[in-house]
């Protein structure tokens, strides 16, 4: 086996060609439905991001950074837009199906491609485990206090077991703090309410063979449901999609007008309570709020226009959803303390403190309709990354099999809801955003380094987009050498403690940054794609050393599987068509 045929990569013509031709099954029929506008693709963006980031993940953001967390946001939404650019001259040069996975393919060929299309999992099947779980803590929330005001009137409830709610780590660690809190000598009944609800869902679980069951039967049951809606067709999942953004949207803007007028500046001092470091901490929440606005490049050959359409949809719906997210940050600091918003459903709470009971009702709900939004655009991104890699010979062919009268592909989108559905039965929700975090932000990394790799070529491809070239032949070293010494005078203690294991990641991240202004000053690489890949390599690196390790593990068992199969499977392999640098 030679190197060399590692890297083999994919040429843009034969790409587009294939596409043309319909080789959507490995068999030359059956092509995928162009429906797609740059209004559903916006929506379909918005769709993906706000969700659980929203709805519930912006509490805990709020409450590590206080006021100041909108400065995270933005920061974050610059690098995504870095990010966005670089997908959007990708998505318009290359308008197939397989989003980082094909533009990877194109840029620095198949070991590279396969690692950024296992990868991708962890966005769209892990993610969607994430976004699954966050469902079912709302849906659990408001069916039990429907039943409990329904209760009070007639007598009726119909509350759901707590123990069919929730994942077993969840459970035992309620139960442990709830045990230690009564030996301290305090009643049960004062627990905080998340923790006893995990103590009351470990009590009274049902045992078999001393195991008890304990699980989380809606996350499962609305990825199943989702999955059927994306299995019959995307003209059904557009309209779906499209309904769904306008009611969330309609809540949310209600949500800020109203907890405008109820805001109270105190709040918002002091505006960073924790510094810094403060900010910082809700990296992985944060950034798992921008997550999707690239899952839209995966219905490419479902556009009418993808080279025009795609780049436009990104765009917009970024910049749609980064105004919301810091206006609503704004907002909830603003109506409430900012201590007092580490809670699942932070938008609720700040209406039920307020005694705005009918508010929260409908946040409640609109939680549900904006989270199973997001669920379904990710639902619709996994199946066609498998899709473009089992056309490449990566994966069997069933992976590609479209489906005769949906021309949905029909085994891959059954597959990632099994994938997603029976997981989520059983995941904790921690673990599983700060995998979803990490893995996108390696695919963005790749994707903005793709482009510099594509604008170095001298046979760069046409595309009717093309991301702004700034020389960065001098800046990126002035804004390194800066970087450099403002950390030395303010933190002097942070280049010292590169050395400590646990900070393996900022190290990592700096013999990066090292390594591109190098090249930056001898390659004369554009601004935008390396401001890219180093602000969201920072992000990458403000995640522990722990999750990095499961990260690279679950690289690792990717290189396995390619080895075993991909390898020796690859089209190009068989063919034997490489392009030459």
């Amino acid at each position: 086996m030679q190197i060399k045929s590692l890297f083999r990569k994919k040429n843009i013509q034969t790409i587009l060609l294939d596409a043309e031709k319909g080789y959507s099954d490995g068999e030359g029929h059956n092509n995928l439905k162009r429906t797609l506008t740059v209004r559903d693709l916006t929506a379909f963006g918005i769709a993906a991001v706000i969700g659980a980031g929203i709805f519930s993940s912006i509490g805990k953001a709020c409450y590590d950074g206080g006021p100041a967390v909108i400065f995270l946001y933005i920061f974050t939404a610059v690098a995504c837009g870095f990010a966005a650019l670089c997908y959007a001259e990708f998505a318009s040069t290359v308008p197939v199906s397989g989003s980082a996975y094909t533009y990877s393919y194109v840029a620095f060929g198949e070991i590279i491609a396969w690692i950024i299309g296992w990868d991708l999992l962890m966005e769209y099947a892990i993610g969607n485990i994430a976004v699954a779980i966050s469902w079912s803590d709302y849906f659990t929330g408001f069916i039990n206090n429907l039943s409990d005001n329904i209760s009070r009137l007639y007598g009726v409830s119909f509350r759901i077991p707590m123990w069919m709610t929730m994942d077993a780590t969840t459970a035992y660690n309620g139960f442990t703090a709830g045990t230690k809190w009564v030996q301290d000598g305090n009643h049960l009944e004062k627990l905080e309410p998340a923790a006893s609800e995990a103590y009351n869902a470990w009590m009274n679980a049902p045992q078999v063979g001393g195991t008890r069951l304990i699980f989380d039967l809606p996350a499962l049951l609305i990825v199943l449901l989702i999955t059927y809606v994306v299995f019959i067709g995307i003209r059904e999942s557009r309209r779906a999609s499209n309904i769904m953004v306008i009611i969330k949207l309609a809540v949310i803007f209600l949500v800020i007008v109203l907890g405008a007028y109820y805001a109270d500046p105190e709040n918002w001092i002091p505006f960073a309570p924790n510094g810094f470091g403060g900010v910082m901490k809700g990296v992985s929440a944060v950034f798992f709020a921008y997550i999707g606005f690239d899952a839209i490049s995966t219905t490419a050959e479902e556009c009418k226009n993808p080279q025009r359409d795609l780049p436009r949809g990104m765009i917009y719906s970024l910049i749609i959803c980064t105004i919301l997210y810091v206006v609503l940050a704004l907002v909830l600091t603003g109506m409430v303390n900012y201590t007092s918003l580490n809670v699942g459903d932070p938008l609720a709470m700040i209406f039920e403190a307020r005694g705005l009971h009918w508010i929260s009702g409908i946040v409640a709900v609109s939680a549900l309709i904006a989270t199973a939004s997001v669920l379904l655009v990710f639902q619709m991104g996994q199946p066609r990354i498998w899709m473009s890699m089992s056309r490449d010979g990566l994966l069997p062919k069933i992976f590609s099999r479209i489906h005769p009268r949906y021309k949905t592909p029909s085994f891959a989108t059954i597959l990632t809801g099994l994938v997603v559905g029976i997981p989520a039965l059983f995941l904790n929700l921690d673990v599983v955003l700060a995998l979803t975090s990490i893995g996108t932000l390696f695919a963005f990394v790749l994707v903005c380094a793709g482009i510099l790799v594509l604008q170095s070529r001298p046979n760069r491809p046409e595309s009717k987009f093309k991301v702004p070239y700034i020389n960065g032949k001098f800046i990126v070293p002035i804004l390194f050498i800066a970087g450099v010494l403002f950390i030395f005078f303010y933190e002097p203690k942070h280049f010292p403690a590169l050395l400590y294991m646990e900070n393996f990641p900022m190290a990592l991240f700096w013999m990066v940054v090292v390594l591109v202004t190098v090249l930056s000053f001898l390659k004369k690489f554009s601004l935008i794609p390396v401001l890219g890949l180093v602000s969201c390599f920072y992000l990458m690196a403000q995640e522990s050393a722990s999750n990095w390790m499961r990260f690279l593990i679950w690289l690792g068992i990717g290189l396995l599987v390619y080895f075993a199969y991909g390898f020796w499977n690859s089209k190009l392999r068989q063919n034997k068509v490489v392009e030459k640098l």
